[in-house]
């Protein structure tokens, strides 16, 4: 185990590599206690929750932070399948019992959220609490996903549908990791997200880049330039396949969860998500089924102005909230 030193807010924070079912996990950890296992989402690392791993372990837990297969210096197997929802959660178990713990809380932001829970379904021997950031929970039903998001969008192509073609988006992302994810960073967020009116960056238009509607020229005020560094400099190092694989799974994924058919998660559970994240306001009828889909929900917060970046757009309200949460298992 080392400690790291740069950037210096995460000084304190140790590295470790864990085995799983794809080779390695990366794990980033603070403070003791209760174990809070943490999963990122596109496109980041475990530095997303680099203002929760402090604030967690100040208030008793064992805070720890992966990059998930495929990102960073996780392991990045060359087959899609390896990036199927049912592989990730057996990561994340090996990644509880590599640290020594029979049960973790997990708290997920952006595809994060679907990771955790699922890995809560399918596994709630081990993941005793579920907090979901952005992205709903709804359970598996309807029609296959590719089906539906290729319905979306009308003459333009949904992003998502974007994503699947092998080999297109890496070949738009690539060339400029850093210019692109400084983009799409700034379109999600609530200061500097495309106004009310303008071309949708959740969609392609025929022929065309998903950047081609990301604003330019200024960055979110929760992102400095060394924190884009940061991100970018893993990307630039692993590429983007990895990342890209989790969408490219999802009809995997439909057909391998089909016996969690509509089903409920029953741990004590939290949401948060921004009112001017689309991941929160086109899933507003995945809230409202709440009481059915997550019986256990402690409480539901839709963060008034937020993006879709909550834990770094509002680290202080996330890590309250969080914290009030967890220690309400207790």
């Amino acid at each position: 185990m080392s400690t790291s030193t740069t950037p210096a807010s995460t000084e304190k924070i140790t590295h470790r590599t864990i085995l799983s079912t794809s080779g390695r996990i990366h794990v980033a950890e603070q403070g003791s206690g209760p174990l809070v296992l943490l999963v990122h989402g596109f496109p980041e690392s475990w530095y997303s929750w680099r203002h929760q791993l402090p604030a967690l372990a100040a208030a008793g837990y064992r805070a720890a932070a992966i990059d998930v297969r495929g990102y960073g210096r996780s392991s990045k197997p060359a087959e899609v399948a390896a990036y199927r929802m049912l592989e990730l959660v057996e990561d994340n178990v090996a990644v509880v019992r590599a640290l020594g713990e029979r049960t973790a809380a997990i708290v997920g932001h952006d595809w994060g959220s679907p990771i955790a829970a699922n890995s809560a379904l399918v596994r709630p021997d081990v993941f005793r609490a579920v907090g979901l950031l952005s992205v709903p929970y709804a359970p598996r039903g309807g029609p296959r996903p590719s089906e539906i998001f290729a319905r979306m969008g009308g003459e333009e192509e949904f992003y998502i549908s974007y994503f699947q073609e092998y080999g297109r988006a890496e070949a738009e992302i690539e060339p400029d990791v850093r210019g692109w994810l400084a983009g799409l960073y700034a379109a999600l967020s609530a200061d500097t997200m495309p106004p009310a009116g303008a071309p949708d960056p959740h969609f392609v238009s025929r022929g065309g880049r998903l950047r081609d509607r990301f604003p330019t020229g200024r960055l979110p005020a929760w992102l400095s330039e060394d924190d884009l560094d940061v991100y970018a400099g893993e990307f630039e190092r692993t590429g983007m396949t990895g990342a890209l694989n989790r969408y490219r799974n999802m009809d995997r994924d439909w057909e391998d969860l089909a016996r969690f058919d509509g089903a409920p998660i029953t741990q004590p559970s939290l949401f948060i998500g921004g009112s001017l994240d689309a991941s929160t306001t086109w899933m507003a009828d995945a809230l409202k089924a709440y009481p059915t889909t997550l019986p256990g929900l402690a409480s539901s917060h839709v963060l008034e102005g937020c993006g879709h970046w909550v834990q770094q757009e509002r680290r202080e309200e996330v890590n309250e909230l969080l914290t009030g949460w967890l220690a309400s298992q207790s």
